[in-house]
């Protein structure tokens, strides 16, 4: 038991961040293993599918719970898009509830212990945010052509500084795609740290027993707490994800 309790106490909190390969696959000199990330992604999505199956395959006039935080999600999305995209946005809708949804589900799996946060690595937060920048200066394009480049150059700009602006406002449009990733990275990373710490230490006092078994009281009732803020965390880290993904994509349509 001791030993147990020692390596436990021992175990690094960043641990729980390591990418196992779970089923080795070598594919024409590329390493495409299936691993604890590439699992839990799929776990998720699947997640996601089945439980939205599920509310509309028991669809009725009065909604259940279930059903009414399905359509709580909805509005939220639905509200994201009309605030920051007007009805122009209605056609970007299911990309965007798609990617709200894709996220808290990888946030809210990653809360059950020994289960793995696939949103707590930059490779993947850094992979989503990318190959969402790069659809969305596809639609760029496709709505005003040449003139797309004009986003880089505010109107009545000095001609003599317009290299400066050109050059600072391209800096700032490509920085986009590492805030947003960095940004979820980041929350996830550090609230999931600070929780196996503060566990690590109520299973200390615990294992010590003695005064120490009712002092432990403190940090248990601090780590509930923090158990609390990590699901709001959760749910706020995907909001804020998707909202920017909506400005930035009202940014391409709108040429601001």
């Amino acid at each position: 038991m001791y030993n147990v309790n020692k390596l436990f106490f021992l175990a690094s909190p960043l641990e729980q961040f390591e990418i196992i390969p779970l089923l080795p696959i070598e594919l024409f000199g590329l390493n495409i293993s299936i691993t604890n990330t590439s699992l839990f992604l799929m776990l998720s999505v699947a997640l996601s599918i089945f439980w939205f199956s599920l509310v509309i395959y028991k669809n009725k006039l009065i909604p259940t719970n279930w059903q009414s935080v399905k359509e709580l999600f909805y509005d939220v999305a639905m509200t994201l898009v009309q605030d920051n995209l007007g009805k122009k946005g209605h056609a970007y809708f299911p990309f965007i509830f798609t990617i709200f949804i894709i996220i808290l589900f990888c946030n809210l799996v990653g809360m059950v212990p020994y289960s793995f946060t696939v949103t707590s690595h930059i490779a993947f937060t850094f992979g989503l945010a990318f190959s969402i920048y790069i659809g969305i200066n596809i639609i760029g394009f496709q709505t005003h052509g040449i003139k797309f480049f004009t986003i880089f150059l505010p109107k009545g700009v000095p001609l003599f500084i317009v290299p400066l602006v050109v050059a600072i406002e391209f800096v700032s449009y490509v920085v986009k795609v590492f805030t947003i990733s960095i940004r979820l990275f980041a929350n996830m990373t550090s609230g999931h740290t600070l929780l196996k710490i503060i566990a690590g230490f109520v299973w200390t006092m615990i294992s010590i027993g003695g005064l120490f078994l009712y002092l432990q009281i403190i940090p248990l009732i601090l780590l509930l707490a923090l158990i609390g803020l990590e699901i709001g965390i959760a749910f706020l880290q995907a909001y804020v994800f998707t909202l920017l993904t909506c400005i930035y994509l009202n940014d391409v349509l709108e040429m601001h």
